[in-house]
């Protein structure tokens, strides 16, 4: 992927945009509220349910708050392509992107496990992968992208085997390299061969892999095609948070988790960094496997 700058006419957009996909609860919610309070300029709540979105949209109203709303399934490459051009016609741009949109299912589902291999990566990778296809070209100078990952990637990569475990820390591995792994690794599911084949149980795990390596190689592509813009790309974990998704039982508010997806958002025009960064607790972290995996891990294991 090009990730150099589109061309936009030559007028004058005075207003700033941030953008977060997967935002009508949870975590995109929290995010939404905390840069509504801080991001000086339009904030844009996205959400694959319009009537959803909009409702998310009147709750944060009432708080005082003035978020906009834009229907996006990352699904949908249609629907990532209409937001794409309302963000050139009214903004010329983006200055935030926030990718938080993912989905994990139930440790209790009895789909079989292909099928949840196959939607997870589908949603969590490769809708992450589309939207910043369409949307990282429009990023403009000193722009701020956001992809939320998870503890879980360093989890399931101390689950690869080491041949795996090598490629997904290589610091040469391409675009196309990674989208290669990420298709094995939903036909050895398929083929019921994804255990001998080195991969770990937990899809949700695999596809977060995905993301925090494809912002990495974001990151490089960056550094390589628009130096001079100072772009800051980077993947985070926001922690174990109490959501639909993880249950009650966790021990960080969503506002908790926003932090440090919004200190990245938010990281200020003279910043170097971090950059290509796993971040969490507003701290870089080392991309490598956790070798002790922590407590909560089987609430956020798939299968």
């Amino acid at each position: 992927m090009q990730v150099s700058r589109a061309a936009h006419p030559a007028m004058s957009y005075p207003r700033r945009v941030a953008l977060v996909t997967g935002a009508n609860k949870g975590i995109g919610f929290a995010i939404v509220r905390g840069l509504c309070r801080q991001f000086s300029g339009d904030v844009v709540l996205t959400a694959r349910d319009e009537e959803r979105g909009r409702a998310a949209v009147q709750q944060l109203q009432a708080e005082g708050l003035s978020p906009l709303f834009h229907q996006l399934d990352i699904d949908d490459l249609q629907s990532i392509r209409a937001l794409r051009d309302f963000l050139r016609k009214e903004y010329g741009g983006l200055d935030v992107l926030v990718n938080n949109a993912g989905i994990a299912l139930e440790l209790a589902d009895t789909t079989p496990f292909h099928i949840q291999a196959e939607a997870t990566m589908k949603t969590n990778f490769f809708g992450t992968r589309d939207v910043c296809t369409e949307l990282l070209p429009l990023i403009k100078p000193q722009g701020r992208v956001v992809n939320v990952s998870s503890l879980m990637s360093m989890v399931s990569l101390q689950e690869c085997r080491p041949e795996l475990q090598q490629k997904f820390r290589s610091e040469t591995i391409t675009e196309e390299e990674l989208v290669g792994l990420m298709n094995k690794f939903v036909e050895d599911t398929k083929n019921g061969v994804h255990k001998k084949e080195g991969w770990p149980s937990s899809a949700y795990g695999v596809s977060k892999i995905g993301v925090t390596v494809l912002s990495r190689i974001y990151a490089w592509k960056l550094s390589e095609q628009r130096r001079g813009d100072k772009i800051l790309l980077n993947a985070c974990c926001p922690g174990w948070v109490r959501t639909d998704m993880t249950g009650p039982s966790a021990p960080k508010s969503p506002e908790e988790g926003a932090e440090t997806p919004v200190y990245l958002a938010l990281l200020p025009p003279e910043a170097e960094g971090p950059h290509g960064q796993f971040v969490q607790d507003k701290q870089v972290s080392e991309w490598r496997p956790l070798l002790t995996p922590p407590p909560w891990s089987p609430l956020a294991i798939v299968h």
